[in-house]
Formats: C-alpha cells, sequence, structure tokens
C-alpha cells in the first residue's frame, strides 16, 4: 500500500558507518510503509561532488538538497538520541524546527530515558557557573515544547533498542500518532 505522505527521517544516522546508516533507514522505512506512509532519507538524493568543488559549496548544494526533501513530506520523525555530546544533533534539530515552522506534523524519539538536566550533570549549574535547564524534559525546552506545540510529541526508550541509537518499537510509536495527526 502506498500514500502520497511522505515522512522526513531526521537524526544522526546520515553519520554512521554506511552499513549501520542503510540498516537503520530500510527499517524505518519498512515501517512507515506498512502505514501507508513513505519514508525520505536526507541521503535520498542524487547529488555528485566535482573535485574541484569546494568543501563549503559542497555544505550548501546539501543544505539546499535536505530542504527540497523536507518541503516534499508531510512530516518529519526525528530520531532526538544525544549525539556527540548532551543533546540532539543540532542539524535534526533544525530540520525539527523547519518542519514545525511550516507547519508539518513533527514527532521525535530518544533512546535516551534521563532528562537533559541530569545529562548535564544534575545540578543547578554548570563548571562555568551557567545555569542549567531544569523542566523534566528530555532536551532543551525549545524542542520537546516546540514538538509537542506542533502536535506532535517526542517518546523517550523504556528499555534498550537493538541499537544504541535506534529501537524499531520506539519507532514504531511515532507512526500511530503521526498517522492520526496526518489523515484527521
Amino acid at each position: 500500500m502506498s500514500s502520497h505522505y511522505r515522512i522526513y527521517l531526521a537524526g544522526p544516522e546520515v553519520f554512521f558507518p554506511e552499513s549501520e546508516h542503510q540498516a537503520i533507514v530500510a527499517e524505518k522505512k519498512r515501517l512507515l510503509e506498512a502505514h501507508g506512509f513513505e519514508g525520505v532519507d536526507p541521503l535520498d538524493t542524487d547529488l555528485e561532488f566535482p573535485e574541484q568543488e569546494s568543501k563549503p559549496d559542497r555544505g550548501l548544494r546539501i543544505y539546499r538538497a535536505n530542504r527540497e526533501l523536507m518541503d516534499s513530506c508531510h512530516g518529519i520523525i526525528a530520531n532526538l538520541t544525544p549525539f556527540r555530546g548532551i543533546s540532539a544533533d543540532p542539524g535534526t534539530v533544525f530540520e525539527v524546527g523547519y518542519m514545525i515552522g511550516q507547519g508539518k506534523a513533527a514527532f521525535g524519539f530518544t533512546m535516551e530515558p534521563r532528562h537533559y538536566r541530569l545529562r548535564a550533570g544534575g545540578d543547578e549549574r554548570d563548571a562555568l557557573g551557567h545555569s542549567i535547564e531544569d523542566f523534566d524534559l528530555s532536551d532543551n525546552l525549545m524542542i520537546e515544547c516546540g514538538i509537542t506545540e506542533s502536535g506532535g510529541r517526542l517518546f523517550t526508550a523504556r528499555a534498550p533498542g537493538e541499537h544504541s541509537h535506534f529501537s524499531s518499537e520506539l519507532f514504531a510509536d511515532c507512526i500511530k500518532p503521526l498517522a492520526t495527526q496526518l489523515l484527521r
């Protein structure tokens, strides 16, 4: 069963080794297809990079290609598991904001069960004396509250998944309410 609803698959998986990336994306697309949706990965482009092209120009072309993919989608499911630090991948966070800004359905998941403040050390202030937000949220309030206000939800793992950054069960949890939101 195929649908005209396309779902953008944001997350740090684009930085994983190719075999890990492909396995996770294939599972995401399989789960979405079972619900009548088409999954769209940021690497679903035909970009080629001439040898003489500068790195900043390559980056700009990747940004534009991913923006075009997001523009073609009706919603996003973002992997917001902390990546390279205590918070979600910044590119993924941008993609969530971009989609929310267009009024599109936004859902996310994280494999990290601890709230942001605990990951930041658990104190009121960090080592530099800067305050650490304390709202019992999975990440910075702008991320989770933006998703919530868009009508979406950020799902948190209750158990380890098949990968440190992915759980089929948790991803499937995102699909059900996404379908309800898109199909109403």
